[in-house]
């Protein structure tokens, strides 16, 4: 009986079909070193559906190199079960090759820092590996942390994403909304205020690399005047120079929690945690396992941001984490333009890693769109750790077809996100700076 129950489990929890809907989300005009958000930006729902009929979703980037990639992963993967998560990883060697445009040994990924077909790979995977164990957690009743080894935090705190930005896209494009513009340290400490009056978060993250060095300096100032003794950090995704990032560091000494990315490269990166006490954080030189030996010998980085899209999952993000701990590396989480199934998966990641030292980052307030029929809801600047089955989250119909819709209608210049494109609608003459532009 017991052999012929598992075998009936077994094939209900056999993948059936798997659904692939990219979206277009619309996203504000957030500066950055490299340009502007785009007003949509895509990313990739993936639904996978077992012989029983359970349905697990997932979610990661839909820019045309990332579709390429998951569409021959949907069409092999009916037939194996959703508990063989590991077998994610063999599959997509097998059946997804480099896409075009991208070289099978690195490419200059912007904001992503050094990026590889491997990479792409793995941030495919994410999103199926997710959606596998939002299904197998459905079937089971119990909740992906569960399935993760279980919950150590009933709740998981993030910090507001302070941003320099536009009032409005340029030629009406996009969605409205009343945030306003922020150019200066008055507007960053006004957006931080908002952020913490709504949401209650008591840490600040500003994006820098956008004006000079200075002016950046005179907001974070601002900041720990108007929020005294709370945590600060600051990141130019690589936009200075090893001499810069060190001057930096000497104004805001004892100010910041660590600085993030403050120079690109893993060299760079050691050649200025050399010559400070501030700890340096990074999601840029440090995504895979094998750029780990480097910084973690040269003491590039104090602290890693994780993301499961870019490490390949939930699983390799718990790997990651003991990894940390072991070399006495501070860990935190690293945010994308994420809807509600990514941020349901990072704060059941989350949840069960013990060693998570820092509050996770999160695009999530600024996103005004969403696929799940529940937003999230931060409440003294933490999210709930859900024991409901699976990532306890739900897709809203109607808003995904409606953001299919967009992606189908687009002429092709939002698929693929290019901040220096958008860029150029405000200043035809922009071009994506050196590295690096300070």
């Amino acid at each position: 009986m017991q052999t012929s129950g598992a075998g009936t489990a077994a094939k209900g929890l056999t993948v059936a079909e798997v659904r692939l809907t990219p979206i277009l989300i619309a996203d504000p005009p957030l500066l950055n070193t490299q340009g502007v958000h785009q007003p949509y930006t895509p990313r990739l729902v993936i639904e996978v559906v077992t012989a029983d009929g359970t349905t697990g979703v997932g979610e990661t980037y839909g820019d045309t190199r990332y579709l390429d990639l998951a569409r021959p992963l949907a069409e092999a993967l009916p037939g194996h079960e959703v508990t063989d998560v590991n077998g994610l990883f063999t599959l997509a060697d097998e059946v997804c090759g480099v896409p075009d445009g991208v070289s099978d040994s690195v490419d200059v990924g912007g904001l992503r820092g050094v990026q590889t077909a491997d990479k792409l790979r793995l941030s495919v995977v994410s999103g199926f590996e997710v959606a596998c164990l939002d299904a197998l957690g459905k079937a089971l009743g119990l909740p992906v942390h569960a399935l993760l080894g279980g919950k150590v935090r009933d709740h998981v705190e993030y910090s507001a994403y302070l941003f320099y930005r536009l009032a409005a896209h340029p030629q009406g494009q996009g969605e409205a909304d009343d945030w306003g513009a922020a150019l200066d340290p008055a507007g960053v400490v006004a957006q931080a205020r908002r952020f913490a009056d709504t949401y209650g978060f008591s840490s600040f993250k500003l994006k820098g690399g956008v004006f000079a060095p200075d002016e950046e300096i005179a907001a974070i100032r601002a900041l720990a005047a108007e929020f005294p003794g709370r945590p600060l950090r600051l990141d130019p995704n690589g936009a200075w120079s090893v001499e810069t990032s060190l001057h930096v560091a000497r104004e805001l000494a004892g100010v910041l929690e660590y600085l993030e990315d403050p120079a690109s490269t893993t060299d760079r990166m050691a050649r200025v945690a050399a010559g400070t006490e501030v700890p340096l954080a990074t999601n840029m030189c440090v995504t895979t396992f094998p750029e780990i030996e480097e910084a973690f010998t040269r003491k590039a980085v104090q602290v890693v941001l994780s993301d499961h899209h870019y490490w390949g999952g939930l699983r390799n993000t718990q790997q990651l984490a003991a990894i940390c701990r072991t070399f006495g590396v501070g860990l935190s989480m690293h945010s994308n333009t994420h809807l509600g199934i990514s941020l349901a998966a990072m704060t059941h990641v989350a949840a069960t890693v013990p060693n998570l030292d820092y509050a996770c980052d999160s695009h999530y307030p600024w996103q005004t769109e969403d696929v799940i029929t529940e937003r999230h809801v931060f409440t003294l600047g933490r999210l709930p750790v859900t024991d409901r089955p699976g990532l306890g989250v739900e897709l809203d119909r109607e808003a995904l077809a409606a953001l299919h819709r967009r992606w189908l209608d687009d002429d092709g210049t939002m698929r693929d996100r290019d901040d220096a494109a958008a860029m150029r609608k405000v200043d035809p003459d922009w071009t994506a700076p050196p590295v690096p532009r300070w």
